[in-house]
C-alpha cells in the first residue's frame, strides 16, 4: 500500500501517554496519523507515516492552520478524527478561578467541537469516523472534580448529538471513555492545583483541607491502566465494521457505570465512602 492509499487520521493531543500509545499503534495498522501537539519539542514517534505539528486546539487561527497543513500536505480525505486534547482542573468549585474554569472548558469541549466542525469536510470525503475521548467522570462527577467532570459531560452530550446528525452521511460518532490511565496529565493536573492553592488564603485553604486529605489519600490507593488499553479502544472504533457508541476503558470506569444507575443519595453516600469524606468530621 503506497503513502497515498493509506487511510489517514487526525490525532489530537499526540504528546501526552494516550496520544503516543495512539499514534504508535495507528502505525502498526497501517494508518498515516496527522499528530498535533500543543508545543513543539519533545520527542515524538518517528515513523514515514507520523506527521507531527502544532495545533492549539483553543485558537481558531492554529486550528485553521492545521487543516491548510493537512491539505497540503495531499490528504483529501480523513478516515478519523480522534479528539484527545485534554486537561484536567480539579479542587473545590467554590475556589476554582472563572479563569481555570474557562480554560477547561476551551479546550475539552470548545476545542474539540472547533476541531471536528474544521475537518468534517475532509471526514466526510472519507466516510470517516468522529472518535471523542471523554472520562469515566463524565458519568458520575466525584468531588472536587467538577470542572473535568462537567467539561467530560458536555463532550459526551455534543457526541450524543452529533452521532445523530452524522448519521445522514454514514458517519459513525464513538466516545472512547478511559478511566485513571498511568499518564503525565495527572501530574500536570496535581502541579497545577498545587500553584491555585499557594494563591489562596489561609482561610481559604482551611475551608477544605480535611476532605482534600480524605480524597488524596483514596486515591492513593488507585492503580493506573496503561495508556495501550486506551490506545487499543481507539483501533477498535476505527477499525470495527460497526463500532460501538462507546467503549468503556479499564475497571474504575465500569464500577462507575453502575454508580450512575442508582438513587442519587445511594450513590452519594457510596462515593462519600470510597473517597474518605464519610471519615471526616461535619463542620460545625
Amino acid at each position: 500500500m503506497d503513502g497515498e492509499q493509506k487511510r489517514a487520521v487526525l490525532l489530537t493531543g499526540a504528546g501526552g501517554g494516550v496520544g503516543r500509545a495512539a499514534t504508535q499503534a495507528l502505525v502498526e495498522r497501517g494508518f498515516r496519523v496527522y499528530a498535533t501537539v500543543r508545543e513543539s519539542g519533545g520527542e515524538f514517534l518517528e515513523h514515514p507515516d507520523v506527521r507531527t505539528f502544532r495545533l492549539d486546539v483553543t485558537d481558531p487561527a492554529s486550528v485553521a492552520d492545521a487543516v491548510t497543513h493537512v491539505r497540503a500536505d495531499g490528504c483529501t480525505a480523513l478516515h478519523g478524527i480522534v479528539n484527545n486534547a485534554g486537561i484536567i482542573v480539579q479542587g473545590p468549585l467554590e475556589l476554582v478561578t472563572a479563569q481555570d474554569l474557562r480554560h477547561q472548558f476551551d479546550v475539552n469541549v470548545f476545542g474539540a467541537v472547533a476541531v471536528t466542525q474544521a475537518f468534517l469536510p475532509l471526514l466526510r470525503a472519507g466516510r470517516g469516523r468522529l472518535v471523542n475521548i471523554t472520562a469515566a467522570t463524565a458519568r458520575v462527577a466525584g468531588p472536587f472534580f467538577g470542572p473535568i467532570s462537567a467539561s467530560k459531560a458536555a463532550l459526551q452530550s455534543l457526541s450524543d448529538a452529533q452521532r445523530l446528525e452524522l448519521a445522514h452521511w454514514g458517519l459513525p460518532v464513538v466516545v472512547v471513555e478511559p478511566g485513571f490511565i498511568d499518564t503525565t496529565i495527572f501530574t500536570k493536573a496535581a502541579q497545577a492545583t498545587a500553584k491555585a492553592k499557594a494563591a489562596l488564603t489561609p482561610a481559604e485553604r482551611a475551608l477544605y483541607e480535611a476532605q482534600l486529605q480524605a480524597v488524596d489519600g483514596a486515591l492513593a490507593k488507585s492503580k493506573a491502566a496503561s495508556p495501550t488499553i486506551v490506545a487499543d479502544a481507539v483501533i477498535r472504533a476505527l477499525t470495527a465494521r460497526k463500532p460501538k457508541p462507546r467503549y468503556t476503558v479499564g475497571p474504575d470506569t465500569r464500577m462507575l457505570g453502575l454508580l450512575a444507575r442508582l438513587p442519587l443519595r445511594t450513590r452519594d453516600r457510596l462515593l462519600a465512602g470510597v473517597m474518605g469524606l464519610n471519615k471526616v468530621p461535619a463542620a460545625q
